[in-house]
């Protein structure tokens, strides 16, 4: 129960940081990323929560910013494509 606790603390920790660090616009697109796929924002939230922790944000990151960060996570996974003959 307590463990619970401790991990329900550490969640609103992150969503307060993600409000102070997003733009309005970036906090949409980024509760559209976790409907649409919810790894991705778990990892897209993590990734933010680092860059904050290391100083890499100064200010609000805006929607483009966000997107940005979204292409660098996703192109990380190897794409296959299948050609016809």
């Amino acid at each position: 129960m307590e463990q619970f606790d401790q991990q329900e603390a550490v969640e609103k920790l992150k969503k307060e940081m993600l409000r102070k660090i997003l733009t309005k616009e970036a906090l949409e697109r980024l509760s559209r990323v976790r409907l649409a796929n919810a790894m991705l924002a778990s990892q897209l939230e993590l990734t933010l929560v680092q860059m904050v922790q290391s100083g890499q944000v100064r200010g609000q990151l805006t929607d483009e910013q966000l997107r940005g960060i979204l292409d660098t996570l996703t192109a990380k996974k190897k794409k296959t494509t299948i050609t016809r003959r």
